[in-house]
């Protein structure tokens, strides 16, 4: 009796959240299922600015500092991989199941990770989570493109925003609360930074598995297995020699295999794509469509920039500012504000107008004068107060990028493919992301000591202190950075040359972050201005099985008027012996 009334309960429920015969979705039920969503979407995008805040705690306590970056590459490549596969394979079996799975691994992850003994074992439990944060943001994208009207979309959409926003201030505040105590509750500090994932990840399980029912039809499809293979052989090497390439040299002997390697995954991976046509992991016909296109490259282009410069101001805050981790996270919210403003307003206009080529240029223009003002106006005596309306400036840019890009491609290609062009679209900006933040630390890191040098010796030729604190080696020009804690211990007039060196190098990379940004606008000039639809993924493939069985239905009845109106057999007919004839 409890089964069935628990399966009755849920029969109710089910019902409640389906779309109406029409495949339309009231507004209750899209907040609903966005409530689940972004619980999820939480999570992951929590996760990443936490983790980053903490790691050096962590390494520390697991005896690991050399190997803190394998921790950051093994999440980076798993979840880079999974997010493409994730697409397809929803496509093909329905969103549900696989958002749900992301969520459990996810959680499975997080909890691997705080019993976690030392780094190799870290790096392994961050690639278990990884698997599932790949599939947290592309789906939940997808998931959208589903139940509501490209026309409204952008609107909804606009909430995610605001949940990567609210987690770029919350991440910073809550790594370093959990890695700055020894021990809570018995537990090492920074262990309750993956266990807080856990509560979080099955309340978001729940919510999804309540209000999360989509119609979805099955199409049975081969699965493109070697072009999974193909794309993992060429990604890991690629991934890795962006995260170590720094350390190792980027022409070393290590670096080059790994090009090698990858070089030979991608050509394996077009001619697996090749062969498998419609039912490959990432069909090449979508590049003939030109919204796909354009806003893949620009989606790459668009996220070195972006990464790049996201990148370097928590550094500036920190290392030139003296500002702590948490405390740098509070200072980053005029960039968290302007972003959501960017990402709401936008929406709100493209869901009146139909209008949205114009926001991607607009968010260009914006984000390459916040990064041209922030190199050439800002310095290590600058002012926190004159960096607000740049960071303001450069938020608003990216507000404007992240959703546009996403509804163009959901709004031009079939509504088969809304999982697969939503998973290649951020696929792209991750791809972009990782080179963009390999090539800047490069840049960064080759360009400071000279920087610093020139900063040192120009210091000491004005301060009597500074040269003799170069003499008596109290202070070293040549010092290790891969630590700069040591700055903040310094007397200020020691300190002042290292902040001002490190300016200099940071001036130099928003400079070249900026031109890099602004190919960019040179790239979505070409993107298409097409009519938003005002039907859902959902309706229009709905629309689009009724219009097939109409042809088929039709073409039936040809048939039959073509054999009613042919004309009659001679022949005799055949007949039992001994029938009469009628």
């Amino acid at each position: 009796m409890t089964s069935t009334r628990s399966t009755q309960r849920r029969d109710a429920r089910a019902a409640a959240a389906a779309p109406d015969a029409a495949g339309a979705f009231t507004h209750r039920q899209i907040v609903t299922i966005l409530v689940g969503l972004m619980v999820a979407m939480f999570l992951a995008a929590l996760d990443q600015t936490v983790v980053a805040t903490a790691i050096r705690t962590i390494a520390d306590d697991l005896q690991g500092y050399d190997l803190q970056a394998w921790a950051t590459t093994a999440f980076l490549i798993t979840s880079t991989i999974a997010t493409p596969l994730y697409g397809k394979l929803s496509d093909i079996y329905g969103r549900r199941p696989f958002y749900l799975f992301a969520i459990a691994v996810f959680v499975l992850g997080s909890a691997l990770c705080g019993i976690a003994d030392s780094m190799y074992q870290l790096a392994a439990y961050r690639a278990v989570q990884g698997i599932g944060a790949g599939g947290l943001m592309s789906l939940a994208l997808a998931i959208i493109g589903d139940i509501v009207p490209p026309r409204e979309r952008s609107r909804y959409q606009g909430y995610f925003m605001a949940v990567f926003g609210t987690s770029s201030v919350l991440g910073p505040v809550i790594g370093g609360f959990f890695a700055g105590h020894g021990a809570i509750l018995g537990l090492d500090g920074w262990r309750w930074i993956f266990w807080i994932n856990v509560p979080l990840g099955v309340l978001a399980f729940v919510a999804v598995s309540r209000v999360l029912h989509l119609p979805h039809e099955r199409r049975d499809h081969r699965i493109d297995w070697p072009g999974a293979l193909a794309l993992v052989t060429f990604l890991v090497p690629l991934l890795i020699v962006a995260e170590q390439g720094r350390v190792w040299g980027w022409a070393s002997g290590r670096s080059v295999v790994c090009y090698a390697i990858g070089a030979v995954g991608f050509v394996l991976f077009l001619l697996a794509e090749r062969a498998y046509r419609d039912e490959a992991l990432l069909p090449l016909r979508l590049f003939r469509n030109r919204s796909f296109a354009v806003s893949g490259i620009g989606s790459v282009v668009m996220g070195a920039g972006m990464f790049g410069g996201l990148l370097l101001l928590p550094q500036y805050l920190q290392i030139v500012k003296g500002s702590s981790a948490t405390v740098a996270g509070l200072q980053m919210i005029p960039l968290v504000a302007g972003i959501m403003t960017g990402a709401m307003s936008s929406g709100i206009a493209i869901s009146r107008t139909g209008k949205y080529k114009v926001f991607p240029l607009v968010g260009i223009a914006l984000m390459v004068t916040a990064l041209l003002s922030m190199s050439f106006l800002v310095g290590a005596d600058t002012s926190i107060w004159t960096l607000v309306p740049f960071m303001v400036l450069l938020g608003l840019g990216l507000g404007f990028n992240f959703q546009p890009v996403i509804l163009a491609v959901q709004n031009a290609v079939s509504p088969r493919e809304m999982g697969v062009a939503t998973s290649s679209v951020t696929f792209f900006r991750q791809m972009g992301g990782t080179i963009g933040t390999a090539a800047f630390l490069s840049i960064l890191f080759t360009r400071l000591p000279q920087d610093i040098s020139a900063r040192v010796e120009a210091a000491a030729a004005d301060d009597p202190r500074v040269a003799e604190a170069l003499q008596s080696g109290q202070l070293d020009a040549g010092a290790d950075l891969s630590d700069t804690s040591f700055i903040q211990e310094l007397p200020g007039f020691l300190a002042h040359p290292f902040k001002v060196g490190f300016s200099d190098s940071m001036d130099l990379v928003f400079l070249i972050a900026a031109f890099v940004v602004a190919v960019g606008f040179v790239v979505f000039l070409f993107l298409p201005q097409l009519e938003l639809s005002n039907k859902s993924g959902i309706q229009a493939r709905q629309q689009s099985a009724t219009a097939t069985d109409d042809v088929t239905d039709a073409a039936e009845q040809a048939v039959d008027a073509a054999g009613a109106a042919a004309p009659t057999s001679v022949a005799p007919p055949v007949g039992r012996p001994g029938d009469a004839p009628r």
